[in-house]
């Protein structure tokens, strides 16, 4: 099967064919296992002082006294250290030596990416994650190499002008102002996820789309789950360059590689 192939002004300059990774069956339970690990990467350890609620001189006054044997402050019948006294310590606190970092297979991995990618060519998927693709002429988008080396931030937004993925652009740059602490921490607002573009080498492209709310640029070879499949949800839009396109089975192996 062959796929055509634009050029800057979204017209068309030839054909390639589809790679046999996009053959792949869709693995929604293997691509969230993949979203978690990477996530897991960027888990920030927390705990808990060891010695909190355990700065007392509180001891148990025993039996026979027809009150409870909590430890108790010395020259005070205030309760003090113990799990059920306010105050006092927590009985299974968070730990820092806590292992979060999450592992997988390389197999399952690569398997995440490979149904990851296959699921950017299923109109209904893409559709189904909320990108605005009615002007959008044909799953998978590919485009020629000159992609690679836009310069300028104007080029890449007149690029997705005349490919009809500028909507999903204005779609990820969303205006609401999250509720909670949150706003004071450098994450004032949600942003949301817009069209991704796998090149096969950076000649200034990343650089170019920086700016633009909810674009990313990948090489081919970094591909990851979390990138294809944002939130563990299969069928981001993404713009391939002719060159990254036409390696993917050399780098990620065929539907069954």
């Amino acid at each position: 099967m062959s796929v055509p192939v634009f050029n800057l002004n979204n017209e068309k300059e030839g054909e390639v064919d589809l790679p046999e990774v996009f053959c792949t069956p869709i693995r929604r339970d293997v691509i969230k296992k993949s979203v978690i690990h990477q996530q897991s990467h960027g888990f920030q350890p927390q705990g808990r002082d060891p010695m909190a609620g355990k700065r007392t001189t509180a001891e148990s006054w025993g039996t026979g006294r027809g009150i409870a044997r909590v430890p108790r402050l010395r020259g005070s019948s205030r309760a003090a250290f113990g799990v059920s006294i306010v105050g006092g310590h927590m009985a299974f606190p968070p730990r820092s030596e806590k292992v979060i970092y999450k592992r997988i297979n390389n197999k399952e991995r690569r398997l995440a990416i490979k149904s990851g990618i296959a699921a950017t060519a299923v109109r209904e998927l893409v559709a189904g994650r909320g990108h605005a693709i009615d002007a959008v002429s044909q799953l998978p988008l590919i485009v020629g190499d000159e992609i690679q080396s836009l310069q300028r931030t104007k080029e890449v937004k007149a690029l997705f002008e005349s490919l009809g993925l500028w909507a999903d652009v204005e779609r990820a740059d969303r205006k609401k102002i999250r509720a909670g602490r949150g706003k004071t921490r450098g994450r004032k607002r949600k942003v949301g996820k817009g069209p991704l573009i796998v090149v096969s080498e950076d000649q200034g492209i990343a650089k170019a789309a920086a700016n633009l709310p909810g674009v990313d640029v990948v090489k081919v070879a970094d591909l990851n789950a979390e990138l294809l499949a944002p939130g563990a949800h299969p069928g981001r839009l993404v713009v391939w360059s002719r060159s990254a396109f036409t390696i993917l089975d050399e780098i990620w192996g065929g539907s069954r590689g």
